[in-house]
């Protein structure tokens, strides 16, 4: 009786270990992100960390609309230079800090005036902002701005608590404070970012999970390898050529989105002494490159035909896209004649950096043989994403293989990268006529006044290249087939609110 008694005990325990064990979910990143403060930060995947960490003013639905989150409401003035809105009660920030509008005021406020912040383009338009009551906020615009909206459904709409802002400034990232649905526990650079479930959660009742453990995986099959090890309950950017293999495996699931963004090669046009290249400093070399590259043929060859080739910011399904430029064909004689013209018939020699997972690195690899066929040799430089990132930054590139994972509004596709004083404009691009479209087309709610600002912008564009876009990439999610609840939306990002596990 008493080794049945042992047994039974035991087999509970073991029961009980398990269920424990499956409450937290682990998820294979691409990257590691880079530094956890939403005015800071840039990496796609730093975002997947923060719609568990971090709560933002509005989100999107899967469709694309702009929803409630932290305001409930929200109104604009008739002549469109006041954004008023009411806030959710009963929010309190991880620390225990009390969300009202006092503490919307201070995060505006920090992300415009932040020396570090990567938000201050985004909120340009805004002049002041003020806490009409505790749970109502206005906002004042120098001129009407129909991105804003937007802006807030992201970084720039993400709340971090006052209190821990001020007391850590720039250090902010090392120990973040939101109001999401997880708090923050710890972080080994490289190896994994540890969030448990916060219980005083606004929206408890949504959140089935006790933890969510972020792992960096940039070799896209050895993520798989994990998953399908039970290492993994979660991966993000599962390969194309991977997908057929997850279908047919019954112990996971598959979920898919059309992306919103771009992949490109970033040109340094003007950002530090690395932009005296040959490419850089002329649109020609740039035009030969990109006419040197069969779009479709990267498709099949890197993607088995799951992406979009592009040649713009926005996906030739988007109503953004200006149909007056189709995606070019292939033309190597083309290409040969525009370096001939530029004045190196003998073809020139430039480097690129690439992201260090084998999908961009093949992708590089597929264009270096395309670009060296028309004269153009490339050599590639493998960085780790974060390290990349701050090269780019720097201007300590000349050519950089990176991508945007897009947004709601086409602005947030274009403004921060082609605009003088854009937040992510690291080719140092810089054209008054182009700053003039951009920030015209900001000021109107009309979609027809807004595209024929777009269109004109691309005209120029599409001449100077300083990006070259390449493709549209297609979210795919490998999951544990025990998984439940989770909605692919095509923002890319992995919202947790009433997904749960089972074994």
């Amino acid at each position: 009786m008493a080794l049945k008694k042992n047994l039974a005990l035991a087999l509970a325990l073991g029961l009980a270990a398990t269920a424990l064990q499956a409450q937290d979910m682990r998820i294979g990143l691409q990257e590691d992100p880079d530094v956890l403060d939403p005015d800071q930060s840039r990496t796609f995947v730093g975002r997947i960390v923060y719609a568990a960490l971090c709560d933002k003013l509005v989100d999107i639905s899967p469709g694309l609309e702009i929803v409630p989150m932290l305001a409930t409401g929200w109104d604009w003035s008739s002549d469109g230079l006041q954004l008023t809105m009411t806030l959710r009660d009963g929010v309190t920030f991880h620390d225990g800090t009390p969300f009202n509008a006092a503490a919307v005021v201070a995060n505006i406020d920090r992300s415009q005036n932040l020396p570090e912040s990567r938000r201050k383009s985004e909120l340009s338009s805004v002049t002041g902002v003020e806490a009409v009551d505790d749970l109502t906020v206005r906002f004042t615009l120098g001129a009407p701005d129909a991105t804003l909206i937007a802006q807030l459904a992201d970084r720039a709409g993400m709340m971090v608590s006052p209190t821990a802002a001020e007391a850590a400034g720039v250090d902010f990232g090392s120990n973040p404070v939101c109001s999401g649905p997880f708090s923050f526990v710890e972080r080994i650079q490289q190896d994994r970012i540890v969030l448990a479930r916060f219980a005083d959660y606004w929206n408890a009742d949504a959140i089935k999970l006790e933890s969510v453990t972020f792992l960096p995986i940039p070799d896209t099959t050895v993520r798989l390898a994990n998953l399908r090890a039970g290492d993994l309950d979660m991966l993000e950017r599962l390969a194309a050529t991977d997908a057929a293999s997850v279908r047919g495996d019954a112990d996971l699931s598959i979920a898919q989105a059309t992306s919103l963004g771009y992949q490109g090669i970033t040109i340094n046009v003007a950002n530090g002494e690395r932009a005296n290249s040959p490419i850089g400093q002329d649109a020609r070399v740039r035009k030969a490159l990109s006419v040197a590259i069969d779009r479709d043929v990267i498709n099949q060859v890197v993607f088995e035909g799951a992406f979009a080739a592009g040649n713009q910011a926005y996906p030739p399904t988007s109503p953004w896209y200006n149909a007056a430029y189709p995606v070019p064909t292939r033309d190597v004689n083309a290409a040969r004649a525009l370096l001939a013209e530029a004045g190196y018939p003998d073809g020139i020699d430039i480097t690129v950096q690439v992201a260090n997972n084998p999908v961009q690195q093949q992708l590089m690899q597929v264009i270096q043989a395309m670009a060296g066929e028309a004269g153009i040799r490339i050599t590639l430089e493998a960085k780790e994403f974060a390290t990349l990132l701050s090269e780019q930054t720097a201007g300590n590139f000349i050519g950089s293989q990176v991508g945007w994972s897009g947004r709601v509004d086409p602005d947030g596709n274009i403004h921060q990268f082609m605009t003088t004083d854009g937040g992510l404009n690291d080719s140092g691009y810089s054209n008054a006529e182009v700053d003039r479209l951009l920030n015209e087309a900001r000021t109107s709610n009309d979609i027809a006044t807004r595209r024929a600002l777009y269109t004109q912008a691309s005209d120029i564009l599409m001449a100077d290249l300083p990006i070259i876009y390449l493709y549209h990439q297609v979210w795919i999610w490998a999951l544990d087939s025990g998984i439940q609840g989770f909605v692919p939306y095509p923002d890319g990002m992995i919202r947790l609110q009433g997904v749960s596990m089972t074994q």
